[in-house]
Formats: C-alpha cells, structure tokens, sequence
C-alpha cells in the first residue's frame, strides 16, 4: 500500500487518501457506513490496481478511518463533499466509482455531482434509502426527537450508532422513488445472504436508474461484506471489464 495522503478542505479539514497512478478511468472505492480505506475490498483492489497498472483512489470520510474530524458530525451530503473534492483536486479524466453498502448510495450522489467524470458505476450491496427501508416507525420516531439509536454491531464489539444529524440529511437524499439520471454501465453486486441489505434493494435500485445498460449479479452463499475470496475476485472481474 501506499504512503497516507492527506488533501485540505476549505474549512481546515483534511481527507485522507490513498492514490496510485495508471492508465484508463480511475477506480474511486467508497467504503460503507462506519468503514474505512483499510478494509479488506479496498485493500485488496488498490493491490490489484497496482498490480495491473490502473489509477486507483481509496479515501477515508470525514471522521473515519485517518480522515480529521467527527464521526457523530457525519451526514451523506458531508461525506458526498468529501468524494467530489478529493476526486476533482487529485484525478483528471473519467472515473469509476465503486460503492460498497452505504457507499453505493454516496456513488450515486457523487455520480450526480461529477457528471459526465462518471464512466461507470459499481456497486456491492448497495444501501441507497437505508434510513427509510432499514428502520421501523420507533426507530425513526427516535431518531426523528433528536435522539441517536444503538443497534446491534455483527462486525465488532461496540454498537453502532447513527446520529439524528445523519438520519435527517439523509432522508432528504433519498433516490429510489424517482429516476436516477445516470447513462453509463452499472453492474450491481448482491450476496443472496445479505442480512443488512435485502438484494431486492440492489433490483429497485436497478429499476430507478434511467440507464440501459445495468447489470444485477447475485452471489449464491454470499454475505452482506462480499469479502470471501471468491467475492473479490468477482468484484475485480467486474471492474476490469470496465476498465
């Protein structure tokens, strides 16, 4: 891996990143809620874009991973700005953006702020709307009052929060009831195990995007992390064809 970068922000925050030069669209990993650039998939893709000579960029969000700032201050619309900055300071030309979980939702509103950048999206169990369809009426009564839910973390000892500040930006950043105008490939990666993230999501998500050209693959025995060997293979397979 590369050595840690760091980009300043207008407001004196500054965004880690990971940047490996190479040749087509560069590959833009967004990671899912609460990870970070250091996780297995986007180890293992910077690895492989290294390997095979393709520009690649992991980032951490504000508050996450190496990046400055609060992890309870952190909203979709924050975290979109972070992307877009990195990506128009650090890369020229088209991209590629790779979303997994809640980073599939950032992909699409990144896509819609880099435009015509955009060559092509992927995502693996991508969440767009998962403060709607995720949480019961409590839960969002809850979060509705001011109040931060604790759920149930099935990835590590502590429980993992999501703050009312976040709940409420992204209720209004919602995509899957309207048509998301975005035209390139999109090739949707969905573990029929996912336990987080019905696959159904990925086919409603399939369904709203106003492109021809998009492809649902689900992945028998697969989980919500997508993370076995097999997986990531998968996942490298489908970025390079697109690469």
């Amino acid at each position: 891996m590369s050595e840690v970068d760091f980009h300043p922000l207008s407001d004196g925050r500054r965004i880690a990143f990971r940047q490996c030069a190479g040749s087509g669209p560069a590959i833009v990993f967004l990671p899912g809620y609460m990870s970070d650039m250091a996780g297995s998939k986007a180890t293992a893709l910077f690895e492989w874009a290294g390997e095979s000579g393709r520009a690649c960029l992991l980032l951490d969000y504000s508050g996450c991973g190496e990046s400055d700032g609060d992890f309870a201050d952190g909203t979709l619309w924050r975290w979109c700005e972070d992307v877009v900055a990195v990506v128009e300071a650090r890369l020229a030309g088209p991209v590629v953006l790779a979303g997994s979980s809640m980073g599939g939702w950032l992909m699409l509103l990144a896509a819609r702020r880099l435009a015509e950048r955009v060559a092509a999206l992927v995502g693996i169990a991508a969440a767009p709307d998962f403060t709607e369809w995720s949480f019961d009426a409590a839960q969002k009564a809850q979060l509705g009052a001011g109040e931060t839910l604790r759920l149930d973390n099935p990835y590590g000892p502590e429980p993992t929060p999501v703050h009312p500040g976040f709940w409420a930006d992204a209720q209004t950043q919602r995509l899957l009831d309207g048509t998301i105008a975005f035209d390139g490939p999109v090739r949707l990666l969905h573990g029929q195990e996912d336990r987080d993230v019905p696959p159904e999501i990925s086919l409603r998500l399939a369904a709203a995007l106003r492109s021809e050209d998009v492809q649902v693959t689900l992945v028998k025995g697969g989980d919500h992390r997508l993370s076995r060997p097999q997986d990531i293979d998968l996942l490298l397979r489908t970025l390079a064809a697109l690469t």
